[in-house]
């Protein structure tokens, strides 16, 4: 046997023994999970069922809680991703030692503590786990990986490998997939990525020539179906999309949620009619829409919006303001929550209306009858601008109300978070992934002291590390998504998709920044971008507290 085939075979018996020792870590990690989940029920629950005053009482550990259960659905993920490269024979030293990391930190914190934000960190005593239940946690095969899965050595031994910026395969196995991130990765890189700080530092709207590029190549239409002028793809290919695009710049990414989430809403709460009427006009991009939800003082109370909506005839008549209105201006149908009901209060009051407006430009954003606003001015996230719009008396078609019965919008806006959400992790992804391109590029050209700052231990780790925690965050997302194309409810792991992803790539900017030293924080780097467009991540689409809040109680009840 020659050395080289000693090599590989030694090779093979450290990957099934790492395979082995992660297995039996998910089992034992199953089992505290469900431990916590026990003495976290004997806090919150009363007379047998779960009491919601409690819940709020108790936020820190319940929330921390879902972040436990995420953190156990994320290394099962990063598992299966693993098994899954071995079975086609398309795992390497680059998926092994990342795998070995993620299993190494993640462990690490599970034990010492699981930051949910920088000031919070929730540890096992906090969910009222006993010395014996750690204990019987903290087996071989979990110390051995706590100690040695993520050292110092490792993560320099991961720089290297990213080095060449090939930073492991992300497991798609799936030709049609491969094929639409190279498209959709080539577009970005041409188009987008020489283009997008100088919109941001402008702060202007993403141009329409793009918007085009964007339509012919299918983004607005990717998950609508055939039938409907759409490519009815799944949601997998969404996640694949959405990431390449977000790679080159969030506004991008983003301007295909806008479609995501109104075709979303008419494909699952409109009419046969309201279908054909809308769903191929989204597809083609011959229109273009925007989420009109939030009003001033409400957050992610959507049960106190109070901008009313009254019947006259075949139209109604809306009254209200409305405020981060995304790409409130350059748009052409509003999906619009109103109060179609006042005397009910709460969410069985709220219906929703597809609002035609006419496209605003620069000088006139809001040219159409009964609207007047104004934009927000805004750190990051700018590509589509942000409004506050006041409605006075503003008529939309009375056969616009999504599926012609009132009071049904909070159901038929619920029905499309998962999507909504599935769609913001993946958006997160493509964000953190961009991070670590510009942070290790500026790395291996910044010089300093004679040689390259990529060559510096804690710089090297810091990259190391961005890459292992993108994979994880990338791959509870594909998670999330395949749940989605399997029909199943998944609001509970799209959740857990976008809060860890969001977490991931706030980290992810903010240590590319500290790569950058005092050049990350001048305006004239894009990581500057970066850094704005990440902290919005953890607000928007749920705030990181209500995510959490949201996951707790689907995983208590």
């Amino acid at each position: 046997m020659t050395d080289a085939a000693v090599d590989i075979k030694k090779s093979d018996i450290l990957l099934e023994n790492l395979i082995n020792k992660c297995e039996n870590s998910i089992k034992v990690l199953n089992e505290l999970t469900n431990k916590a989940e026990k003495h976290v029920k004997e806090k919150v629950y009363n007379d047998g069922s779960l009491d919601t005053k409690l819940l709020e009482k108790e936020q820190f550990i319940c929330h921390g809680f879902a972040w436990l259960k995420t953190y156990n659905i994320a290394l099962r993920e990063m598992l299966n991703w693993a098994k899954k490269l071995i079975e086609n024979n398309k795992i390497y030293e680059t998926e092994k030692l990342i795998l070995q990391s993620s299993f190494g930190e993640y462990l690490s914190q599970i034990v010492g503590g699981i930051p949910m934000w920088q000031t919070e960190v929730v540890r096992p005593h906090d969910f009222g786990l006993t010395e014996e239940e750690l204990n019987s946690f903290l087996i071989d095969d979990v110390k051995d990986l706590i100690k040695n899965g993520n050292t110092n050595d490792v993560k320099i031994q991961i720089a290297k490998l990213i080095s060449d910026k090939n930073f492991g395969n992300i497991g798609l196995e799936d030709e049609t997939l491969e094929m639409i991130q190279d498209q959709f990765k080539k577009f970005s890189e041409e188009q987008v990525i020489p283009n997008a700080h100088e919109w941001h530092l402008k702060d202007e709207l993403i141009p329409l020539e793009v918007i085009k590029q964007m339509s012919e190549l299918g983004v607005f239409g990717l998950t609508i179906p055939e039938s409907y002028g759409g490519l009815g793809m799944k949601k997998i290919a969404m996640c694949v999309v959405t990431e390449e695009l977000s790679r080159g710049y969030i506004g991008i990414g983003s301007i295909g949620t806008r479609a995501e989430i109104a075709a979303e809403l008419i494909k699952l709460g409109g009419t046969e009619e309201q279908k054909k009427k809308w769903l191929p006009k989204i597809s083609s991009g011959e229109i273009l829409p925007t989420a009109v939800f939030s009003e001033p003082n409400t957050g992610s109370d959507l049960g106190s919006l109070k901008t009313r909506a009254v019947k006259e005839g075949d139209v109604y008549k809306i009254t209200g303001n409305k405020t981060w209105i995304t790409h409130g201006a350059r748009t052409d149908l509003m999906t619009m929550m109103v109060r179609t009901n006042p005397d009910e209060k709460g969410y069985k009051g709220l219906s929703i209306i597809l609002a035609e407006k006419e496209r605003g430009t620069d000088e006139k954003p809001f040219p159409t009858k009964g609207m007047s606003g104004g934009e927000i001015e805004v750190l990051g996230y700018r590509g589509m601008k942000e409004y506050e719009i006041a409605f006075d008396n503003f008529e939309a078609k009375s056969e616009n109300l999504l599926g012609t019965e009132e009071g049904k919008g909070f159901k038929q806006l619920m029905e499309t978070f998962e999507s909504a959400r599935i769609q913001t992790a993946a958006r997160a992804v493509g964000l953190a992934q961009n991070a670590l391109d510009i942070g290790l590029q500026y790395s291996q050209e910044r010089e300093q002291f004679g040689k390259k700052i990529f060559d510096f231990p804690r710089v090297a780790t810091k990259l190391a590390w961005m890459a292992v925690e993108t994979m994880i965050a990338r791959q509870i997302t594909y998670f999330s998504a395949r749940e989605k194309d399997s029909d199943k409810r998944c609001d509970i792991e799209a959740g857990m998709g976008k809060l860890l992803a969001a977490r991931v790539a706030w980290s992810n900017a903010d240590n590319a920044v500290q790569i950058h030293g005092g050049n990350g924080y001048a305006l004239e780097y894009p990581i500057s971008r970066v850094l704005c467009d990440a902290r919005v991540l953890n607000i928007f689409e749920g705030t990181a507290e209500i995510q959490a809040h949201v996951i707790a109680k689907g995983l208590l009840n």
